[in-house]
């Protein structure tokens, strides 16, 4: 299959499984600027989403992530100084199209960021993450394909 033919998805299923225990259960190809990464999402045993960012060519770890469930969590709020709907419009103002998902996320080194997976016209999937705290865009990837699901 061509999932199997993937190159460095093993080592980073790997490496992400030394970084962090619990179940994956959604992995993503993404292109963050130019790079190829995978996106692995692994629930642990208390129920917390982590996401890991890895590098494709590398099989390295280069993220770490956990979810929160909403904006008015503990970690989340103390950071946050641009609102939802703020960070939405700049997330929609760079990258035009629908919204499908948003995450709420506390970045390895404590800031909140909000991730916004946003579907243009031509069905391209988007993910701008703003930071929480700046309202500047941090991050932006395109999807290559995905497998797995959010449970929700």
């Amino acid at each position: 299959s061509t999932i199997a033919a993937e190159k460095g998805l093993d080592a980073c299923i790997k490496a992400a499984q030394k970084q962090q225990s619990g179940n994956i259960i959604r992995v993503e190809k993404l292109n963050v600027a130019g790079k190829l990464v995978f996106e692995l999402e692994v629930l642990d045993a208390n129920k917390v989403q982590w996401e890991l960012m890895c590098d494709a060519a590398k099989g390295k770890v280069i993220e770490l992530e956990h979810e929160t469930p909403n904006a008015d969590s503990e970690e989340f709020k103390k950071k946050m100084k641009v609102t939802e709907a703020d960070a939405k419009a700049i997330a929609l103002k760079a990258h035009p199209g629908t919204i499908e998902e948003l995450e709420y996320e506390i970045e390895a080194n404590g800031d909140a960021s909000y991730e916004f997976d946003i579907v243009n016209d031509k069905n391209v999937e988007t993910k701008v993450e703003v930071d929480a705290e700046t309202g500047k865009i941090i991050e932006t990837a395109t999807e290559i394909w995905e497998i797995g699901t959010e449970p929700n």
